[in-house]
């Protein structure tokens, strides 16, 4: 028998199972999916091996009738199973997360564009990777992509791969230097891992480099997320080498004209124009030339750009979105004393001694400049960063020019967006310079061996403090994150504050000395003791990772010099997610160390007032670094009062005009804010409504914490409810179940049988399993439970679903039948590049009740509410028989694939409401592209032969059946 004796849709059987055959089969080749099977089990089937099939009816012998737990058990589980659906969201069917309605915007830009080309710039913690996960994985359901790439710092590599295995059931493999040797080794000669690996989450510093590059450009998928793009844009700064090879990189990706790009960044504007033009410019180099002050050009860049604050999200169309209410914050001062006051005098006046030394050259006096400030910044973090600076060679002692000066030294001193601060940028910097006299030098070693003999609260007031305002924080019930800005600092703080809270709370240290995946472990390994956890961390910690799940509270133990840097470390705490009402944030002053008052004063309490003035926070601008120079000038320059590392009047011209600067950046950020924010978007209604009907239909969370719940104890679970979700013991489960779950090692032998955790949220704890519909074990359970409803001869321990059932309710005054149907269909789908022919499945749940004049069907809010009906009364086996037989034989004879029902039955109403269906799901998708514009020309939706009938279920009244 030929392929082409088999439509696409139809149902045939091979290998043991039942299959769908799909649109791309050949006379010689059939391609088809497992009936209700994920479309990554697509086979290849030659003609030989395969028949035709039909869905086999309900028979209602005493085997395919159970309760009304049963039979909802099977109807859920269905709704479950489909990953296929028909609706005009593809990727609804597939996702584990239910996204909030503003995370529905980005994907309408998206759906606007023939090449999507889109800049995601949302505050921290609002959900940039949701958003633009959902985009990708809409693209590749509907075919527009099939390949992915998503380019990240290595250090967030594998929360990205996570977050795109559990939320959206992509399974990317990790390109990093660590995996690349073992994914080489599998390669095919000539094959690029891009060609293998349809989807990867890859390391941008590790692809840019030459030996990799040009593989990447050759075989690059067509479409790419790029996480904190704002570090992939030229700027100064020790980054700006590996910053340039990242955009002559992704300015080479952007060429390619079909290719898509999202570019995700909180922090889009880093105060420097040029900076942003080229990252816009990456969307579209036209884009870059725009005259942003006109409303012409904001209409067009907000064809690509999308960007909201919190206050436009958190009450957004109907739906309010939970972030915590408060973040209560307050100052921490410190004042240091005796010994360490006198070792922080001396650094001072051995700096003031060096930066006003003049019998050196212009490149050796600002090498001398910025090993004064890594002196300063560090003696002022701790004596361990102190004597790690006092002893180390300065990075910019290499340099042969003022400006490779500056750019080697800022970056250990400074907190400039323009530097990553993932990789490297915690590392303490050095004071050391070559041409060092040697008194010099036995001075440097001299106050390194006395910063060695300070450590400890005795000795350290700072530490003191800090010792105090945690174990504070951990009595109110707040674990919090200690941000520090160097990684001899966090390795000293998470030791010491071991040793003082004892076995009150765990205490470890994550700094970028940890490769990124061992970073992630140890926060795991941390947060999983039973007791409260203190995380010490440096600024590798800052960006993109979600800590949201177990700490409240952050502490600035230093100072961030910049307060964007100040604010990205407090929304790894305060962002969506958070299930806490109430975060706290605690900064850390010293009252005499010189800097921490002027870095307050002139930027962290100016950067508040104008984001509480103007309702916006933009970045400090560009003179910013300049003022903090001009600023530690005054404290190193004065020739007055040499013994103080205070400056009384910090508001000094410069100053005064980065005031002035900033405040009119608000002031125009303000003016545009709903332009980017898109508030005005009334398309967005459409696709909200769709949005919903499709989770909706496919089931929500409450349905899959239900469904797995009951079939586990109707298996044989033992079911525990706990705050979280619920765990089930495994031993009392069937042997075939734990073969169908994979609980490897306990298929055979009881006592090997795991427990399991399901919890309601997520991220989901390591070895636990979420209770959404896209979990691999939830899959597996569903499919278990409707193949075992399917097949009479199991026994009934391993059957907890069956296809038929009768209750005696008060909710109907007539014999009323419900039905579980699958409906086939034929979707013809118009792109940008190609028509697509696609085969898609869809679950409804019919009813009818029965009377004298024939059958009447319910409209969708009476069958809704019949599913709310429980019984009322005991009903007699007999009468559940009889009445299921009744039921059964009102359907009609079995049809015959390729003919028509045998009219006057259910079953031919059944065929008929599928051309019915057919209109509302072909009208769902041209509202849909209507919406965004898409193109709607050869769109359509077609039944295919007949529905399926997979549950038949009868409500009888409680007086007695009619």
């Amino acid at each position: 028998m030929t392929a082409a004796a088999f439509a696409p849709g139809a149902l045939v059987t091979a290998r043991g199972r039942e299959w769908v055959v799909l649109p791309d089969s050949t006379p010689g080749f059939v391609l088809a999916r497992p009936l209700n099977g994920d479309g990554e089990f697509t086979t290849g089937l030659f003609p030989g091996e395969v028949e035709p099939a039909s869905f086999p009816r309900p028979t209602g012998d005493a085997d395919d009738i159970g309760d009304s737990v049963a039979a909802g058990l099977l109807r859920t589980a269905m709704r479950i199973g489909f990953t296929s659906t028909a609706g005009p969201f593809r990727s609804l069917a597939a996702i584990a997360v239910e996204p909030r309605q503003y995370q529905l915007l980005p994907l309408l830009l998206a759906l606007r564009m023939d090449v999507v080309r889109l800049l995601i710039a949302d505050d921290v913690g609002i959900g940039k990777t949701v958003e633009a996960s959902l985009i990708a994985k809409e693209l590749l359901e509907q075919g527009e992509a099939e390949r992915l790439t998503v380019l990240c710092s290595p250090a967030l590599a594998e929360q990205w791969q996570a977050e795109l295995r559990d939320k959206f059931g992509i399974d990317a493999a990790l390109v990093l230097p660590s995996t690349v040797t073992r994914l080489d080794r599998d390669l095919y000669p000539d094959e690029s891992l891009f060609e293998r690996y349809p989807y990867t989450v890859v390391s941008t510093d590790f692809i840019k480099g030459d030996r990799r590059r040009a593989q990447f450009l050759r075989s690059c998928p067509e479409l790419v997320i790029v996480d904190e793009a704002h570090t992939c844009v030229p700027a100064g700064g020790a980054g700006g080498v590996q910053r340039q090879r990242r955009y002559d990189l992704l300015t080479e990706l952007s060429r390619d004209p079909d290719r898509h790009l999202i570019l995700v960044t909180a922090t889009p504007h880093s105060g420097k124009e040029d900076a942003f033009r080229d990252l816009i410019g990456l969307l579209d180099p036209e884009l870059a030339e725009l005259d942003l002050e006109t409303e012409k050009g904001r209409d067009r860049l907000a064809r690509h750009y999308v960007q909201r604050r919190r206050r436009d999200i958190r009450r957004y169309l109907d739906e309010d979105t939970r972030f915590p209410q408060d973040r209560l914050t307050w100052e921490a001062d410190y004042e240091q004393s005796g010994d360490y006051a006198d070792l922080m005098r001396d650094v001072l006046s051995y700096a003031r001694e060096t930066v006003t030394d003049t019998s050196t050259g212009e490149v050796r006096r600002q090498v001398r400049w910025w090993s004064a400030l890594a002196l300063l910044r560090s003696v002022a973090s701790s004596p361990r960063a102190a004597a790690a600076t006092l002893e180390a060679r300065s990075a910019a002692a290499a340099a042969e020019t003022v400006a490779e000066a500056d750019a080697l030294g800022s970056a250990g001193v400074l907190d400039s967006l323009d530097d990553d601060p993932m990789e490297g940028g915690d590392v303490a910097p050095g004071a050391g310079d070559d041409e060092l006299s040697g008194g010099a030098r036995a001075r440097l070693r001299a106050m390194a061996a006395r910063a060695r003999e300070l450590e400890g609260a005795e000795k350290d007031a700072k530490l003191a403090t800090l010792i105090d305002e945690v174990k504070a924080l951990l009595t109110d019930g707040y674990d919090p994150i200690v941000f520090c800005r160097y990684i001899p600092t966090a390795e000293y703080v998470a030791a010491h504050l071991a040793k003082a809270l004892k076995r009150s709370a765990a205490v470890d240290a994550v700094t970028g000395t940890l490769p990124p995946a061992e970073r992630v472990a140890r926060i795991n390994a941390l947060t999983a003791q039973p007791k409260r956890h203190v995380l010490v961390a440096t600024d590798c910690l800052s960006e993109g990772v979600n800590l949201q799940e177990h700490f409240r509270a952050v502490v600035h133990y230093d100072l961030a010099w910049n307060p964007t840097r100040h604010e990205q470390r407090e929304g790894r705490v305060d962002r969506f997610g958070q299930r806490a009402s109430r975060v706290r944030a605690v900064t850390m002053i010293g009252l005499d160390n010189g800097i921490d008052g002027l870095v307050l004063d002139v930027l962290i309490r100016k950067h508040a007032a104008i984001a509480k003035a103007t309702g916006v926070a933009v970045p400090v601008p560009e003179r910013s670094e300049t003022v903090i120079n001009a600023l530690v000038e005054g404290l190193l320059l004065r020739r007055d009062d040499a013994d103080q590392l205070t400056i009384p009047g910090v508001a000094g011209e410069s100053t005064k005009r980065l005031h002035r600067q900033w405040e009119s950046a608000a002031a125009r950020e303000s003016r545009v804010i709903t332009k980017y924010a898109h508030s005005g978007v009334k398309e967005l209604d459409e696709v909200r409504r769709e949005a919903v009907e499709a989770r909706t239909a496919l089931g929500r969370h409450t349905d899959v914490a239900r469904f797995v719940r009951e079939s586990m104890a109707a298996l044989g679970g033992a079911v525990q409810v706990d705050e979280h979700g619920f765990t089930v013991q495994t031993q009392g489960l069937p042997i075939g179940t734990r073969h169908a779950l994979g609980l490897v090692g306990a298929a055979d032998d009881e006592s090997k049988a795991p427990e399991l955790a399901f919890v309601r949220d997520l991220p989901v704890p390591p070895g636990q399993h979420a209770l959404v519909r896209t979990d691999p074990l939830v899959i597996a359970l569903a499919r278990s439970v409707v193949d075992a409803a399917l097949d009479p001869r199991l026994p009934d321990k391993q059957r907890p679903a069956r296809r038929c059932g009768a209750i005696r309710t008060t909710a109907v005054t007539a014999r009323t039948t419900l039905l579980l149907v699958r409906y086939r269909f034929h979707l013809t789908l118009p792109g940008r590049a190609r028509t697509r022919a696609l085969v898609a499945e869809d679950a409804q749940i019919l009813a009818y009740r029965s009377g004298p004049d024939g059958r009447e069907w319910l409209d969708d809010a009476e069958v809704t509410a019949l599913l709310g009906a429980g019984p009322d009364a005991n009903v007699l086996p007999e009468l559940v028989t009889r009445a299921v037989a009744a039921s059964i034989a009102e359907l009609g004879d079995p049809p015959v694939p390729g003919e028509p029902a045998p009219p006057g039955g259910v079953q031919a109403d059944l065929d008929a409401r599928a051309a019915g269906l057919a209109d509302r799901l072909k009208d769902a998708h041209r509202r849909v592209r209507a919406s965004v514009g898409a193109v709607r020309r050869g769109l359509d939706v077609r039944p295919h032969d007949h529905a399926d009938v997979l549950g038949l279920y009868v409500y009888l009244p409680a007086g007695g059946a009619r």
